[in-house]
């Protein structure tokens, strides 16, 4: 059975078929975002701070750390960055997120732990740089269902790229389950198929490859409106086809509890212990539950130090 093993200094985060679906937390990310990619650019990172903290407040167990801003030194900004995260705002394990090689390499360099990388694809090129990588830093990476051709929209197309870069990272010594495979979600308003595909899809991969799963799950949704509904309705979706973890917002309205109660529902929450928490009424001490927003970091696998 698949255990993907992430940690931090501090902390230990299993993405496994047994566990808590993980949430990993997409804000730390300039996209589309010009306050972030200037204040990034300059060298200002109290943004960073801020998005990370409240992000694990929120209920991700997992933060990406994307950091891309064009003409920027990216290898020295990912740098800082896991170096300031790690050096005492948040425990979580990190995802390093960079299609540029120096930045990778910087990120893994500075990491204390094990990351998870984003990511390797089934182009010949990234293949022959990404997996040394791995197999050098004993990590874990993300690997996208797309190579030279580039995204099918068929999913029996997606998966064989997914075999294929399995067995090659098998080639390098990778184990399949340090390998967490990105089956692509497509738009559901421009693919109407999309959603049944990557149910299918999903099955496939964790049936026939033995793979942990991850996606981008804002994707589906692009262009829609009330996007937070049909998120929190995929996302269950998803951990009932068999998808372990996701890039997503922990602060859509809902999300967080739609995916504890999916965890609960699919047998992932035994006796039912983080759902009863997370909604256990506070006390007058202002203990006790906490409404969804703090329930999320006591899933997701094992928490704890390593030594």
């Amino acid at each position: 059975m698949a255990r993907t093993v992430l940690t931090s200094p501090t902390q230990e985060v299993v993405i496994g078929f047994d566990q808590p679906f993980v949430m990993i937390g997409e804000r730390i990310n300039p996209t589309n975002r010009p306050k972030f990619a200037k204040e990034l650019k300059e060298g200002n990172y109290w943004r960073v701070e801020k998005e990370a903290k409240t992000q694990v407040e929120a209920g991700a167990q997992v933060l990406d750390v994307n950091v891309g801003v064009p003409l920027t030194d990216e290898a020295k900004i990912m740098s800082e960055v896991i170096t300031l995260l790690q050096d005492g705002v948040v425990d979580a394990p990190l995802v390093i997120d960079s299609s540029v090689k120096p930045a990778l390499q910087s990120g893994l360099a500075a990491y204390k732990g094990r990351p998870l990388v984003n990511s390797v694809t089934g182009e010949e090129e990234s293949l022959e740089f990404v997996l040394p990588l791995i197999r050098k830093h004993d990590c874990a990476v993300v690997a996208i269902s797309n190579d030279d051709t580039g995204i099918s929209e068929d999913p029996d197309v997606r998966f064989e790229v997914a075999k294929r870069i399995v067995e090659r990272a098998a080639d390098y010594g990778i184990k399949a389950e340090d390998v967490v495979v990105d089956p692509l979600v497509m738009p559901i308003g421009a693919v109407n198929s999309a959603g049944k595909d990557v149910f299918r899809l999903v099955r496939r991969l964790r049936e026939e490859l033995g793979v942990n799963t991850t996606c981008g799950a804002s994707n589906v949704a692009f262009g829609l409106p009330n996007r937070h509904a049909v998120h929190n309705a995929f996302l269950p979706m998803l951990q009932a086809a068999g998808m372990t973890s996701a890039i997503l917002n922990v602060y859509d309205e809902g999300l967080v509890p739609a995916i504890k109660a999916g965890d609960m529902l699919a047998g992932n929450d035994p006796d039912c212990a983080n759902w009863i928490s997370m909604n256990r009424p506070k006390s007058a001490s202002g203990e006790g539950g906490d409404g969804g927003r703090r329930g999320g970091r006591r899933g997701g696998g094992r928490r704890g130090r390593r030594g």
